[in-house]
């Protein structure tokens, strides 16, 4: 006899809190890339700039299951996690304007946040580059012997690159508690999956590796990623076993903001297809509604919420100073000169 689905069965058992928290923060990260947008056509933002618009779902669902000491780090689409991991949304807000305040003082950008404080071991911008550090976080915590898991945020096309196979093979080898997730947009920058990668789903990839699970899901139900990142959560800590988790989605934008929301490698129907049918945050909303989980006012509550944070995180930006010029010589690498900071580079 099949297992009746129940209302709790569909919801994971979170309580009406918890279900609203999670839609708080899907909003909150789509205003807040669609605000950096904006100030990086004002030119308040420079340099490199990729948004996360259409893929919240999976930043919200596989992040909100963690605890505080677990650690998560991601490639170079990293503001979401950044904010759903608990870090300042001025101080965000501030390093993609390139002030004194922003988490990295400026000096990282919108590639390369950071905050120690929270677990959340950076943006990283070579590509496929932070997977190697992913592996050496769960060797750690094998080391010091605890139960926390790392999260490894990836995009579909370091599935095809050698440092893919080299950190997944290191994790099963030694048995390390890191949780690989493909955040598969379809996309590697202009490049279809399919033109790129010979398997239809890249968690196939999986079984070669001793004692590593795969599963490849919806990337746009929120429910769905937080419900397999529980299951690999679960193994990871328990029984110190990695897993490979691809998460199809899809963005909304293009794959930075030099690029055209549609370009030349797809076409507008497609994007609008998305749009209308697949958004994350809408369909997530109709799921709250359909269980009764939420009132129409608390939807105007979360987004003058989301509004006010987001402006102030601007206005905080804006009042951060510029970082000068002698702070180039702090926070790097060298022992060879005590006083480099006085130190002419050019003599």
């Amino acid at each position: 006899m099949a297992t009746k689905i129940t209302q709790s069965d569909e919801l994971l058992g979170l309580d009406r809190g918890a279900l609203i928290e999670m839609l708080r923060w899907m909003v909150l990260g789509r205003r807040f890339e669609e605000r950096a947008g904006e100030m990086y056509q004002v030119g308040e933002i420079g340099g490199f700039c990729h948004l996360y618009i259409g893929q919240e779902a999976v930043a919200v669902g596989a992040l909100t299951p963690l605890r505080g000491d677990d650690y998560v780090i991601t490639a170079y689409r990293d503001h979401v996690h950044g904010l759903v991991r608990g870090m300042d949304p001025g101080a965000i807000m501030a390093e993609l304007f390139g002030r004194v305040d922003g988490s990295s003082k400026g000096k990282g950008g919108s590639m390369h946040l950071f905050d120690a404080a929270t677990n959340f071991m950076g943006g990283h911008a070579i590509v496929g580059g932070h997977l190697p550090i992913a592996v050496g976080i769960g060797y750690a915590i094998r080391y010091r012997d605890t139960d926390q898991v790392c999260v490894c945020f990836l995009g579909d096309s370091v599935a095809n690159i050698g440092a893919f196979n080299e950190a997944l093979n290191m994790a099963a080898l030694f048995r390390l508690p890191v949780i690989f997730i493909i955040e598969n947009n379809q996309y590697g920058m202009g490049t279809a999956v399919h033109r790129a990668a010979a398997i239809e789903n890249l968690a196939d990839r999986a079984c070669a590796y001793s004692g590593m699970q795969g599963w490849t899901i919806d990337g746009m139900e929120v429910l769905e990623v937080r419900r397999t990142v529980e299951m690999a959560v679960e193994r990871a800590r328990t029984h110190k076993l990695p897993s490979l988790i691809e998460a199809k989605t899809y963005r909304f934008v293009g794959h930075s903001m030099s690029d055209p929301n549609y370009g030349h490698y797809r076409t507008k129907e497609e994007v609008h297809q998305f749009k209308a049918h697949d958004d994350p945050i809408k369909g997530y909303i109709e799921t709250l509604r359909a269980h009764g989980m939420i009132k129409e006012s608390e939807l105007s509550d979360i987004e003058a919420e989301v509004k006010k944070i987001v402006d102030d995180s601007v206005e905080f930006a804006k009042r951060s100073p510029v970082p000068q010029a002698d702070d180039l010589y702090d926070d790097i690498y060298s022992g060879e000169y005590p006083d480099a900071k006085r130190r002419d580079p050019w003599r």
